[in-house]
C-alpha cells in the first residue's frame, strides 16, 4: 500500500438544514467582518448566514465559469473590504472563487503565479464553503478550477491552503436548482468517483468513497431531475458529491477532466456537461486497462455481472448511457456547435492538463484523444453503432 495524505476539512457537517449552523459557527468564532461570495439567486441564503455579524458585504458577481479577469475584480474587492472570513455559497464557480480570494487575500502573490500544484504559500482569512448544487465537491478539496482569459484554457490551483476550515453541506439548499443543472452536476461528481477510483494511483481509502459515491448517484440522479422536491434523492446526490469531493485531494481525476477542460475554455461549454459528454468514451478507451476496476464500477451503476471483467466493464457503459439518457443533457458535441475541425487543436490542449493525464489509467496519444473527440462528436449513436 502506497503512502497517502488526507488533507480533511476540519469542521464538517451534513444534514438537512444544517445551514443554520454555518452562522453559529462564524459568531463562535468571534468573525466581526464577513464577506460571502455567492451567484445572485443566492443573496438571501447568504444575508441568513451573515445575520448578527458586525460588518458584512455579499459579492454576487461570481461567473458561472469564472475568468483570471473576474476573479481578479473580485479579489479587489475583498481587498478593500477585508474580511476576517470568507464564505463560498453557490455551485463550484463561487466555492472556488472564494478560496482563492481568501488564498491570496493579503497581496503577497497573484494567481497566474499560483496556477499547479504547492504554490500557495498561506491563507489568513477563515474560510467557509457552503455548496448549493451536489457536484463539483469544491467544499472539502484542495483544488480550485479558473479560466486563463489569455489562451482560452482552464487552469487548476491545488494547495492545501484552500481546504476550508469548515463546510457545510446542506440538501435542502439543492431542492431549486434546475433539471439540467442537477444533471451536469450530479454526472461531474460521478465522474469523480469514477475517475479517482480507476485511477492508476487508485487507493483503498480512497476506493471507500469513490465506488459508494457511484452507487448513490447511479441510483438517485434521474429521481433528483426529474422530481426537484424529492429530498431523499437530493440528500444521496448531496453525499455522492461529497464523497467525489473527498476523492479529488489525495487521488484526483484524469483524462475526462482533462479533456474537457479546453471545452470550457474555448467554447464555454459547462464543466459537468463537458465531463458527462466525455466519460463514456473515455471509460470505453481506459477498460482494457483497469478491467477488475471499471467492471466494480460498472456493478455499482447497476449493470448485471458478466462472464468476464471486461464484459461486465462494457455493461457498465450502456448504464452509463442510460442515467446520461434519463437526464435530457445533450450528448454530442456536434448538438452544442463545435467545430470538428478543432479536434487537433482540443486533443492537444487536454494532453497538455499533465496534473491530470498522469493519472490515467492508460497512456493516451493524440491519435487516442482526437479519436475520443470524435466520439464525442456523434454522441450515443458510435456506441449504437458499436453494438449492432
Amino acid at each position: 500500500m502506497q503512502p497517502i495524505t488526507l488533507l480533511q476539512v476540519p469542521r464538517l457537517t451534513v444534514g438537512s438544514g444544517c445551514l443554520a449552523e454555518c452562522r453559529q459557527f462564524l459568531l463562535g468564532r468571534g468573525v466581526t467582518r464577513a464577506l460571502v461570495i455567492a451567484p445572485p439567486f443566492a443573496r438571501k441564503t447568504a444575508e441568513r448566514v451573515l445575520e448578527g455579524i458586525a460588518h458584512t458585504q455579499i459579492d454576487d458577481s461570481v461567473e458561472a465559469e469564472p475568468s483570471v479577469s473576474s476573479f481578479n475584480a473580485a479579489l479587489a474587492r475583498a481587498q478593500v473590504f477585508r474580511p476576517d472570513a470568507v464564505i463560498g455559497l453557490g455551485g463550484g464557480s463561487a466555492l472556488d472563487v472564494a478560496k482563492l480570494v481568501a488564498a491570496l487575500l493579503d497581496g503577497r502573490q497573484k494567481i497566474g503565479e499560483v496556477f499547479g500544484i504547492g504554490l500557495v504559500q498561506n491563507r489568513s482569512p477563515l474560510l467557509i464553503c457552503v455548496p448549493t448544487t451536489a457536484g463539483t465537491g469544491s467544499e472539502v478539496s484542495p483544488n480550485a478550477i479558473l479560466l486563463d482569459d489569455s489562451d482560452e484554457m482552464k487552469k487548476g490551483v491545488v494547495s492545501p491552503w484552500l481546504v476550508p476550515d469548515a463546510a457545510f453541506i446542506d440538501a435542502e439548499l439543492t431542492l431549486s436548482v434546475p433539471p439540467a443543472v442537477t444533471a451536469a452536476t450530479g454526472l461531474d461528481a460521478l465522474t469523480h468517483c469514477i475517475e479517482a477510483y480507476t485511477n492508476k494511483f487508485a487507493h483503498p481509502v480512497v476506493d471507500v468513497w469513490a465506488i459508494e459515491g457511484v452507487r448513490l448517484i447511479a441510483g438517485a440522479l434521474a429521481d433528483a431531475v426529474r422530481q426537484p422536491a424529492n429530498l431523499a434523492a437530493r440528500e444521496k446526490m448531496a453525499l455522492g458529491s461529497l464523497y467525489g469531493g473527498l476523492c479529488l485531494g489525495p487521488v484526483n481525476t484524469a483524462a475526462v477532466h482533462a479533456l474537457s477542460y479546453p471545452l470550457g475554455g474555448r467554447y464555454h461549454v459547462a464543466h459537468g456537461h463537458a465531463n458527462a459528454i466525455l466519460l463514456p468514451h473515455v471509460v470505453r478507451f481506459n477498460i482494457p486497462a483497469a478491467p477488475v476496476r471499471y467492471a466494480a464500477v460498472a456493478l455499482a451503476l447497476g449493470a448485471t455481472p458478466a462472464a468476464s471483467d471486461e464484459a461486465t466493464a462494457e455493461a457498465g457503459i450502456d448504464q452509463l448511457w442510460r442515467l446520461i439518457d434519463a437526464t435530457g443533457l445533450e450528448m454530442s458535441l456536434s448538438a452544442l456547435g463545435i467545430d470538428q475541425d478543432n479536434t487537433p487543436q482540443l486533443a492537444a490542449a487536454g494532453l497538455g492538463v499533465t496534473r491530470l493525464m498522469k493519472n490515467n489509467p492508460r497512456p493516451m496519444s493524440q491519435q487516442d484523444a482526437e479519436a475520443i473527440y470524435h466520439a464525442a462528436f456523434q454522441g450515443h449513436a458510435v456506441f449504437r453503432g458499436a453494438r449492432n
